[in-house]
């Protein structure tokens, strides 16, 4: 069974194939654990999960699932509030909201991210490109068509992308949101091992994995260089003006991106299921260094918070075979606060099962 994640402030978010786990150490020291179903689109719109359309189906699930979970941890980070006893208890009341409210604020910070992602490693790489063969007069550079355009191009993306991330890996939030990313990482090798999930056996391992996001946005780089410098050769002149004409070769860039984006998800896919051979190997390498930077060693403490996420995400996945015969639709589990990291442990063997969703019965 396959098992992704994601880092966030102070936290870790884990989703299996019907469930998303959230788990958060407050300022306090307790972990507020949240477990709900996951539903993926792909079961209304199965033709969805046909190769090279499902990438972009993930990219965009992946975008909600950690907007939404970044906002959670965001919440829970700061709160202090004492627990009594070993038993994880039900997480504080808090107000009722708006899910429609929610949902309409998630929709327009994913809006905002994807335009910033597109303005920032895709428009301005493309003008700088062309600016620079104005000024040098090269006239491959200057058509903002040609392979030797997209070459450029995608070299000064990886200068940007490169960039960004060690300027950011600098700042102290960061930094702790990247040492949860590799305590993901680790547990995450830990469980496909089929080892025991316990801190010292995910210390064991690497912080570095070939299905993390960092290696797919490398390779989303690499696969539009080469789909652009097919497509882009054969379109005509749009405008006489030049900025103009290039301004409308970006505005291109945004549906090709969807193939890229599916392009790339399939090779990700591929390298993860040959990691040893050895054009594979050489394939994922660059993006195994770049989590150099996107990754940072743990602490124990950070990787007890990746090990409560993946363990309470396994537990629905358990608790869905055991009742499968039932044939009882299961709703969602109210969050937790728990103590201690062992306070967690010593009750995930006796937490209730998730709770029948009454309505979908």
């Amino acid at each position: 069974m396959s098992v992704g994640g994601q880092a966030i402030l102070e936290g870790v978010m884990m989703r299996s194939p019907h469930s998303l786990a959230i788990a958060v150490r407050r300022a306090s020291g307790e972990i507020v654990v949240k477990e709900a179903a996951w539903h993926s689109i792909w079961e209304k719109a199965r033709w969805l999960r046909k190769p090279f359309l499902r990438g972009a189906v993930v990219l965009f699930e992946s975008l909600h699932n950690g907007i939404s979970a970044l906002t959670f941890s965001a919440n829970e980070a700061a709160r202090e509030l004492p627990v009594e006893g070993a038993e994880g208890k039900p997480a504080d009341a808090k107000p009722p909201t708006d899910s429609g409210a929610s949902n309409l604020a998630i929709a327009g910070t994913i809006a905002l991210s994807v335009a910033f992602g597109f303005g920032m490693f895709a428009a301005l790489p493309h003008f700088i490109t062309w600016l620079a063969g104005v000024m040098l007069g090269s006239e491959s550079l200057a058509s903002g068509k040609d392979f030797g355009f997209q070459i450029v191009d995608g070299i000064v993306k990886i200068v940007f992308l490169v960039g960004y991330m060690a300027l950011i890996s600098r700042m102290k939030d960061i930094k702790r949101v990247f040492q949860y990313h590799g305590a993901e990482h680790k547990s995450i090798y830990c469980y496909e091992a089929g080892l025991p999930l316990t801190v010292a056996n995910a210390r064991t391992f690497s912080r570095q994995h070939p299905r993390c996001g960092t290696s797919f946005l490398l390779i989303t780089v690499v696969v539009s260089i080469l789909l652009f410098s097919v497509v882009f050769p054969f379109l005509p002149r749009i405008s006489s003006t030049g900025w103009l004409n290039q301004l409308a070769y970006v505005f291109i860039k945004i549906p090709l991106m969807f193939p890229v984006a599916g392009i790339a998800y399939e090779a990700t896919r591929l390298s993860a299921r040959h990691p040893r051979n050895l054009f594979v190997r050489g394939f994922t390498w660059p993006g195994l260094m770049l989590q150099n930077i996107t990754t940072q060693e743990p602490d124990d403490t950070q990787l007890e918070i990746a090990l409560v996420a993946l363990q309470k995400t396994l537990w629905r996945e358990a608790q869905l075979q055991q009742n499968a015969a039932a044939g009882l639709p299961v709703g969602d589990a109210e969050p937790l606060v728990f103590p201690t990291y062992d306070a967690f442990v010593s009750s995930i063997a006796t937490l209730p099962p998730p709770p029948v969703d009454t309505l979908a019965a």
